[in-house]
């Protein structure tokens, strides 16, 4: 995390909330950063999420959002998410499938201590080409709808990794996650 700052990224995603427990108090310059859980978000964690995260991606379910947002009440905290969507359809992936997902992004809204600023995506691994293209396109278009339907907080993309991310930006990513092509594959 220190060395990104370093170099001028002051966004962070971590998926390893006990990674994150360590770094976090180590890290001279916490004020500047803005970190980001990218992983899969169990229950039994949302207590430390909560506490550690500026931002949670990896909302995946209505019972994560109403935990999360029951401890964020009790930290006198608004905690601010991602909702994680399953576009692609792949079996190993988390995330809200597309059917249904308007109604139960409304639920989250309603919720006290919760703000939706965005949609999160991770792609099955698949050949990039049109059909994985597309995959972005509707992501941004479920992301467009939620912002017209009145969730305005609702502005960001994250889905890009570093594999795929200039496609990912050609589509409308805000958010990258660039771990193996900044950091190289984890041991």
């Amino acid at each position: 995390m220190e060395s990104a700052i370093k170099y001028g990224l002051f966004s962070l995603g971590e998926s390893r909330i006990q990674e994150t427990e360590i770094k976090l108090p180590q890290l001279a310059n916490r004020d500047k950063a803005e970190v980001h859980l990218i992983g899969h978000l169990q229950t039994n964690k949302v207590s430390k999420a909560v506490k550690l995260y500026d931002v949670i991606q990896t909302v995946d379910t209505l019972k994560l959002a109403r935990k999360i947002s029951q401890i964020a009440c009790d930290l006198n905290k608004t905690q601010r998410i991602y909702i994680q969507v399953n576009t692609g359809q792949d079996p190993q992936k988390y995330g809200f499938e597309v059917d249904n997902l308007l109604e139960k992004v409304e639920e989250i809204f309603q919720l006290s201590n919760i703000i939706i600023e965005g949609i999160m995506m991770i792609p099955p691994y698949i050949d990039m080409d049109e059909k994985y293209r597309n995959i972005y396109t509707q992501t941004r278009k479920i992301r467009d709808k939620m912002v017209s339907i009145g969730i305005v907080s609702c502005k960001n993309l994250s889905m890009g990794m570093s594999r795929d991310f200039e496609m990912a930006i050609e589509e409308g990513a805000t958010h990258i996650r660039l771990g193996t092509a900044l950091f190289g594959a984890r041991a």
